[in-house]
């Protein structure tokens, strides 16, 4: 029932998901207040919702337009139950923020296997990840996928490699123009530290914490399952997949760099849901898709529970 519902790309899927993310949004809103005023925190909460909101409706069209998994809704419906699992990052603001302005330069990036208009997608998605590292600075990282995706379709035209630099020059002097007028030209000193988390704590467990570790390592094993059982098709959508995990191992990789209780794990829940919604369409018997569904579902909630009672 529930495999057959979301294996359709129809509005409902869409609706349903988003009075599901509501729900769960605001539930942990409400419990997590403390000596907040609801009326103090509901405006901001609301931006910040409808930006997570709008990052599922990016990964709808995406996926569609660029056909990186069939015609359903498995990968909105997998980066809702991940977001429902990892409740405590909706305590991230930032990390949903730089979460949009990624997929969002991801699009751009997964657009261009299209050969038009190459140089304006490139300064789009360099200057959208430039965006997103205001909000973590070592979302710069994600300028390696520019480079890379430039080598992979248009490497022989010298000026792409320079547009990427262009792009993130463009959101830098802006910043820097309106910090100037703000007399608050401290920001770029405060915020770009590229701290290295991991590095400076005793435990690697203060930088990952057990239930993002097992995620880490089940996505790893169902890519690298969709990446067996597409070897032989080779084409367009395996070198978009390819895209798509190194942008998930850039994720992994910021999520290293930053504490546990500051990780923005969430920047890898699109990369994730795409594998596993393409690892989901291969299974033939609609007993097992159900059961899957079913599964994970309830194991969503169930870690959704356990978190609100931590």
């Amino acid at each position: 029932m529930i495999s057959s519902f979301f294996g359709k790309t129809k509005p409902i899927n869409y609706i349903v998901l988003a009075i599901f993310l509501f729900l769960f949004y605001f539930s942990n809103v409400f419990l997590g207040l403390r000596e907040q005023k609801i009326n103090d925190v509901i405006p901001f909460e609301l931006l910040t919702f409808v930006v997570l909101l709008l990052g599922i409706f990016i990964i709808n069209q995406m996926v569609r337009t660029e056909k990186i998994t069939d015609f359903n809704s498995y990968t909105i419906l997998f980066f809702v139950l991940l977001v429902t699992a990892f409740s405590e990052n909706l305590q991230l603001k930032n990390a949903i923020f730089t979460n949009f302005f990624l997929l969002l330069a991801l699009w751009r990036l997964l657009s261009i296997k299209s050969i038009r208009n190459v140089k304006h997608k490139i300064f789009d998605a360099s200057l959208l990840i430039a965006v997103a590292s205001l909000f973590y600075d070592w979302a710069l990282v994600f300028l390696l996928l520019v480079f890379v995706v430039i080598n992979l379709y248009d490497r022989k035209t010298f000026k792409n490699w320079l547009v990427p630099m262009v792009g993130v020059a463009t959101i830098f002097i802006l910043t820097f123009t309106i910090l100037k007028v703000n007399g608050s030209l401290d920001f770029f000193r405060e915020h770009y530290k590229f701290s290295l988390g991991i590095f400076k704590t005793d435990s690697f467990f203060e930088v990952l914490n057990v239930k993002a570790l097992i995620y880490i390592l089940f996505a790893l094993a169902v890519a690298f399952v969709v990446f067996l059982r597409l070897r032989n098709v080779g084409g367009g959508k395996l070198l978009q997949l390819r895209v798509i995990f190194l942008a998930f191992v850039l994720g992994v990789f910021i999520t290293l760099l930053t504490p546990a209780d500051e990780s923005p794990v969430l920047i890898t829940f699109f990369p994730a849901s795409v594998f596993m919604a393409n690892y989901f369409e291969a299974i033939k018997k609609a007993k097992h898709r159900e059961a899957i569904l079913i599964i994970c579902t309830v194991l969503s909630l169930l870690l959704f529970v356990l978190q609100m009672n931590h």
